[in-house]
């Protein structure tokens, strides 16, 4: 299998703290109304699916189950944050609500320091964290994991104006493509995509602003990054996804779960029950374009 070089993405970095707060300053929304703004001649997200329908997942007993307290992030908007009257809200909060929800016990949400998230789970000091944790072979020896319930996908995004409609070899010959360098989307684009012409940068952000000023026809990287670009006062309407998604899960991870202490294989599956049963009745779906109007999928 092809090696890939180290994935430096917003949303995959060990290092959240400093990411999340050059996402706090590089993307804009209304945190006080939770509800974000559609863009004008936006199309409907697509609603991600990581659940099988036709599997049908069993309720394990819960009756020694007194509740669950949940472990966040409260700086990586708009997947855990602080709100103005010290409320917290948030993808990841309104997900763990939610699966305490349908399985009908108490639940405390608490935010920790990024760092100290997976050793309070460890040390018995939380159950469970819906945290952006991805689920990595190294974060494996330390915790276990749910099914995944968002993936970082990789996304091209182009000028609105330009003819380019689909995001294939094909159709990328020969055209301009900006992408961050030394990460897993820079050797992605460069395995997949020959024929392009491939332009790098040093930072996400400079790749962002080379596309609006128009000097490329197109743009790779993290799909989450740019879908809350695309949806921010800095992009100004100026571009929009094409192709994609993109999931390669050797370049891209296996996506990312609630972490729960090890060998605690009850509330694991009571997660990934409440989790699929979320998706089935659309609490799911809701809460997605609720935070993501301009989806990563």
């Amino acid at each position: 299998m092809r090696k890939t070089k180290p994935f430096k993405s917003v949303l995959a970095r060990e290092n959240r703290g400093s990411a999340a707060r050059r996402m706090r300053a590089g993307f804009s929304f209304a945190v006080s109304a939770v509800l974000f703004a559609l863009p004008a001649n936006a199309q409907t997200p697509a609603i991600p699916g990581f659940w099988d329908p036709q599997h049908r997942e069993a309720l394990p007993d819960l009756a020694a189950l007194r509740g669950i307290r949940f472990t966040i992030e409260d700086d990586f908007p708009p997947f855990g944050f602080t709100m103005a009257d010290g409320a917290l809200a948030g993808f990841n909060v309104e997900l763990a609500r939610g699966i305490c929800e349908e399985l009908k016990v108490a639940c405390t949400v608490q935010p920790r320091r990024w760092d100290t998230i997976i050793a309070a789970i460890e040390e018995g000091r939380s159950d469970a964290a819906a945290a952006s944790i991805a689920i990595t072979a190294e974060n494996r020896k330390r915790v276990d994991f749910s099914a995944p319930y968002y993936k970082t996908p990789a996304r091209f995004a182009a000028p609105a104006k330009a003819e380019l409609t689909d995001a294939v070899p094909e159709t990328l010959a020969g055209k301009t493509i900006g992408v961050e360098a030394r990460t897993a989307h820079e050797a992605y684009l460069r395995a997949f995509f020959p024929r392009a012409s491939v332009r790098v940068y040093e930072t996400a952000a400079a790749l962002r602003s080379a596309l609006k000023r128009g000097e490329l026809d197109a743009a790779f990287g993290d799909g989450i990054s740019l879908a809350l670009w695309l949806n921010g006062t800095d992009a100004a309407g100026c571009c929009g996804f094409r192709g994609g998604p993109f999931t390669h899960a050797a370049y891209f991870g296996e996506g990312v779960g609630i972490a729960v202490r090890k060998n605690n294989p009850v509330l694991r599956r009571a997660i990934d029950f409440a989790l699929k049963r979320l998706s089935e009745r659309g609490v799911y779906a809701d809460l997605y374009l609720k935070y993501f109007p301009v989806g990563f999928y």
